[in-house]
């Protein structure tokens, strides 16, 4: 499996306060690992998160406080939305 096809992909995350939009920058299949672009109050960082797999085998990673699951999946290609 190949990063680009997730390559800058996008997802939109509400906090509860605050809409998250987050970007993949890379993913290391080797390592397990994914850094995201994360804009949040006009503010970008980016932050590497382990990426894990669900019982169907889907990649995941935990966010924020309550380690809420965010499947890789669920990000989109913005050109094509």
């Amino acid at each position: 499996m190949e990063y680009q096809k997730y390559y800058l992909k996008e997802f939109e995350y509400l906090d509860g306060a605050n809409e998250i939009i987050m970007n993949i920058v890379d993913i290391n299949f080797e390592r397990m690992t994914i850094h995201i672009a994360e804009t949040n109050q006009g503010k970008i960082t980016v932050k590497e998160y382990d990426l894990k797999r669900d019982n169907k085998y889907n990649l995941y990673f935990e966010y924020g406080l309550f380690r809420n699951k965010i499947n890789v999946d669920d990000f989109e290609d913005m050109e094509n939305a």
